[in-house]
């Protein structure tokens, strides 16, 4: 039997689904059943074990408000004959727990009959009635678990063929349970698409800092909410004690409404910069207040707590209600918020009367219409998300082209601005140069040719003396000229062209020039300013011989190094002592060395002196 039992419990959801739609909308009858209304009833923890007799439906917390304790129900019934076909028992509420018994034998049993419970019954019932049923006088017991403030109770039964009773069974399982879960799935795709938009998109702030929009987040978890709140109406055997997942169960409900009323107040924008902050408060110590209210409810069996918080929680979302629609549709007459406001009102509306079937004057069949009325908060919700979307894709798309333009334009400023610059930069460099070769050319040939006019004009100075001294002046205007036209760190070409300059005159100064120069790469470094700084150094180095060594040979050497470049100039001449302060030109070749990243190094001894420059 209880196989058979497992069996009806568990059967065909699709073709149970089709079913109740034919019911539903073809119409049903069950005219050969018959429906059990009148029974006895023994309470079990009473100070007497009298029966009283009554009439079904019978509402638990009707007749024992705050308590929860055990009933039992007895029906004698005759059975003129039996037919062929299996018989069942339909109850459109038998909760919260219970035992049914028919002639002694247990036919079905749900929960147990201790405290705290971990089972509660919520859906209607087809119980299978296999060889206990006979022809002539039955008796039929229902031993039903009260749970205060759980709506438990017993509804009429009837008792009929398995045919008979599934056409009564179907058009209420059909509200209970699927429709239900229809509810929840859509509530659901509605809660995620709300995330998701929360975690994706962003709204632009007057200090440019991008921030999520809340309006997403508030829909997405309202929607959540409310999906376990409904997918709770349909769990008779949750994963937590029963207790505790109740007070979840209400938590839910507390959470869909405040979080509803803060999403309404982000699609309005509130127009009191006092009031949002005052709300907010308030729905925060109304949630926290729910809790408290649950607790008190559930675990410490009070439910006036329950039925207090919700009336609260339905008169402020019903004045709230009222002043969103206000502004939704007197005073902005928005379409998008407008349509919000309708579906807020209904809701609120279903919400309160829900309150007072459930809670204030509940009945046995009472089920919340919210359920499915708060299908008009997510397509609303949905609808006025799609539009804000819709306006913010069209808004960054006229921005996305503006800035496509601006960027444009600022692209066609820059190019402007940097061929300005360019050919700024490529006057400043021709200043430069020119500023430099009149520098060298006033250090060099206009130091030579005021030497030269000094000497004639002291009389002192031979002619040959003077020759000299304008020669020296001509070289180096020949060789600031050239090293305008020397190749990019080109130091064999340098050194090349400073021999074409110089090697006549150490000729005429009877010094033998000797040529020790490997054909080195150029080094890239060294731009046209170091190139002059070098070829200054090396000139200087072989004036110095001519001027000053007395030397008849001098060798010029260069050579790739591991680190760089090593030049070398040597010479036989008298030497000089490097101890001693160095003159002015020697100090400007240390200086204009260390200037092209270089390093000068000095020896000297009678018959042999050698200036050194590395080049790293």
């Amino acid at each position: 039997m209880r196989k058979n039992v497992k069996t009806h419990k568990h059967g065909n959801w699709l073709v149970r689904i089709l079913a109740a739609f034919a019911f539903i909308f073809l119409g049903a009858s069950a005219e050969g059943a018959t429906t059990l209304t009148t029974a006895k009833v023994i309470l079990r923890d009473a100070p007497s074990n009298e029966a009283t007799t009554i009439r079904l439906p019978y509402l638990w917390d009707r007749s024992h408000p705050g308590k929860s304790g055990v009933a039992e129900f007895v029906f004698d019934f005759e059975i003129v004959s039996l037919e062929a076909e299996p018989y069942g028992l339909y109850a459109a509420k038998i909760a919260n727990g219970y035992e049914v018994i028919l002639n002694g034998k247990l036919i079905e049993r749900f929960g147990t009959f201790q405290w705290p419970a971990q089972q509660d019954s919520k859906l209607p019932r087809i119980i299978p009635i296999g060889p206990a049923l006979q022809a002539g006088h039955n008796e039929l017991r229902v031993v039903l678990r009260g749970d205060a403030g759980r709506q438990g109770g017993l509804s009429p039964l009837m008792l009929g063929t398995m045919a008979e009773v599934q056409q009564a069974h179907l058009n209420v399982w059909f509200w209970r349970s699927p429709a239900r879960l229809a509810v929840a799935i859509f509530s659901a795709i509605v809660g995620i698409m709300g995330l998701s938009l929360w975690l994706t998109q962003w709204r632009p702030t007057a200090d440019f800092v991008r921030r999520r929009d809340p309006l997403y987040l508030y829909m997405g978890l309202a929607e959540l909410c409310w999906v376990f709140r409904v997918t709770d109406s349909i769990i008779e055997t949750p994963p937590l004690p029963l207790a505790w997942w109740s007070v979840l169960s209400s938590l839910a409900l507390g959470g869909w409404a405040c979080l509803t009323t803060l999403f309404c107040m982000e699609l309005i924008g509130w127009p009191w910069e006092r009031w949002p902050r005052l709300l907010r408060g308030w729905m925060s110590a109304l949630f926290i207040g729910g809790f408290f209210a649950a607790a008190a409810a559930w675990i410490y069996v009070w439910p006036i707590a329950l039925t207090l918080w919700y009336s609260a929680l339905g008169l402020t979302f019903l004045l709230f209600s009222m002043v969103f629609a206000w502004i939704s549709v007197v005073r902005r007459k928005d379409y998008a918020s407008s349509i919000f406001a309708l579906a807020i009102v209904v809701n609120v509306i279903v919400g309160l009367v829900d309150l007072y079937l459930l809670r204030l004057q509940p009945s046995i069949v009472g089920s919340s219409a919210l359920y499915f009325s708060s299908v008009l908060f997510g397509l609303a919700a949905s609808v006025v998300v799609l539009l804000r979307f819709r306006a913010a894709t069209v808004k960054a798309a006229d921005l996305q082209a503006n800035m496509a333009f601006q960027v444009a334009q600022k692209e066609q400023e820059l190019k402007q601005t940097y061929a300005q610059m360019a050919d700024l930069e490529k006057r400043q460099a021709r200043i430069s140069e020119r500023s430099l070769i009149l520098r060298e050319m006033h250090d060099g040939v206009g130091m030579h040719l005021s030497t030269a006019m000094r000497q004639l004009q002291s009389g002192k100075a031979t002619d040959q003396e003077v020759l000299h001294t304008l020669g020296e002046s001509l070289d180096q205007l020949k060789l600031s000229i050239d090293a305008m036209n020397l190749p990019r760190g080109d130091v064999t070409a340098l050194l090349a062209n400073l021999r074409y300059r110089l090697e006549p005159r150490l000729r005429a100064s009877d010094i033998d020039l000797q040529w020790n120069v490997d054909l080195i790469e150029p080094i890239e470094r060294l731009d046209d300013k170091a190139m002059r700084q070098l070829q200054f150094i090396v000139y200087e180095a072989l004036s110095n011989v001519m001027q000053h060594a007395q030397a008849i040979s001098v060798c010029i050497e260069a050579a790739r190094t591991e680190n760089g470049v090593r030049l070398r100039i040597i010479d036989n001449g008298r030497g000089f002592d490097t101890s001693q302060p160095w003159r002015k030109g020697l100090m400007s070749m240390r200086d204009r060395a260390a200037g092209i990243g270089g390093t000068l190094v000095l020896q000297s001894s009678p018959g042999h002196t050698m200036v050194e420059i590395l080049i790293a």
